[in-house]
């Protein structure tokens, strides 16, 4: 092979050398193109298309006669509707609730409670008479769905013996135990104590909490609220039956609890917790509504509640 040729050779050998190195170049630089992040550095990123919810906001339109009210989402935490919810205002009888609850914290459910005499003076709704026994069961039942003051006052008593407290104490320890800052209850019926002064405070937002501690820890009592009526028979062998005092029990699917409340200080309340679907408990407070447009304000409240997790906005 002459010279020339070897030169050929050469010139060709190394085309080919630098050709492979600028291909191996090209790919380092298509690489680090792709996998460094866009926005490194001062550069902005390209624009790109997000995809944005186009779903109305099922709460838009509605309104609520009530001075404060919720609806929040048990299973997140999160509050989807909102009006003065963290307000302190007057519980009425939503205060049961309370006592229900720290009673259920303290007692097991076959506690025996005996109705004292003097709960038996109690403004009405009552329905027992001194020295009856129930298991705390059966008269939590009771005294929810018809919500019953004597009951009340004869659980709040029960449970402060056994604690060994006051009943203002207990009720108090309760409202620690799950951090309801805006609450405290004078008594166990949430009867009003004077004109100025309520049976119990509390706001919005501490309700619906504590609507859904109620429904986790005594759920069949809570479940026993969102019927027409409730029976049970006392130790004597005494029948009971009592009415619901929420007329719309019926009309709400997956009703979990019911609960209503009112006194001429606190106006109309209503606390109620429905399953939206799926397991997922949805809790609907009113407070300070009128005697008949806190069912009014419900029903709005859960149909927009609906609407929202059917991705519908209410009309």
């Amino acid at each position: 092979m002459d010279s020339i040729e070897l030169q050929k050779l050469a010139e060709r050998s190394r085309s080919m050398r630098e050709a492979g190195m600028a291909l191996i170049l090209a790919s380092a630089i298509l690489a680090l193109f792709i996998f460094i992040p866009r926005n490194f550095g001062t550069t902005p990123a390209p624009a790109v298309a997000v995809a944005t919810s186009t779903t109305p906001d099922a709460f838009a339109n509605v309104a609520v006669q009530a001075k404060a009210a919720i609806v929040y989402d048990l299973a997140t935490g999160k509050v989807l509707y909102a009006k003065n919810a963290d307000a302190q205002l007057p519980l009425a009888s939503l205060t049961k609730l309370l006592t229900v609850y720290a009673a259920f914290a303290e007692l097991s459910p076959t506690t025996p409670v005996t109705i004292p005499a003097e709960v038996t003076h109690l403004d009405m709704p009552r329905a027992f008479n001194a020295g009856q026994i129930f298991s705390l069961g059966d008269l939590a039942r009771l005294t929810l769905t018809a919500s019953l003051n004597d009951g009340a006052a004869a659980i709040a008593s029960a449970t402060a013996a056994r604690e060994n407290t006051t009943q203002n104490a207990m009720l108090a320890s309760a409202a620690s135990a799950l951090d309801l800052t805006q609450t405290y209850a004078v008594n166990g019926s949430g009867l009003d104590v004077s004109s100025s002064l309520s049976g119990g405070y509390g706001s919005a937002y501490d309700l619906a909490r504590l609507a859904g501690a109620l429904v986790e820890s005594a759920p069949a009592v809570a479940l026993a609220t969102t019927g027409s009526s409730a029976q049970a028979t006392s130790a004597g062998g005494t029948s009971f039956t009592v009415k619901n005092t929420d007329p719309m029990v019926g009309t709400i699917p997956r009703l979990l609890l019911s609960k209503t409340g009112y006194t001429d200080l606190a106006g109309g309340n209503l606390a109620l917790v429905f399953d939206a679907g799926m397991l997922h408990p949805i809790a609907v407070i009113v407070l300070g509504s009128s005697k008949e447009e806190r069912f009014t304000d419900g029903t709005a409240l859960v149909a927009a509640a609906l609407a929202h997790f059917a991705g519908i906005a209410s009309l």
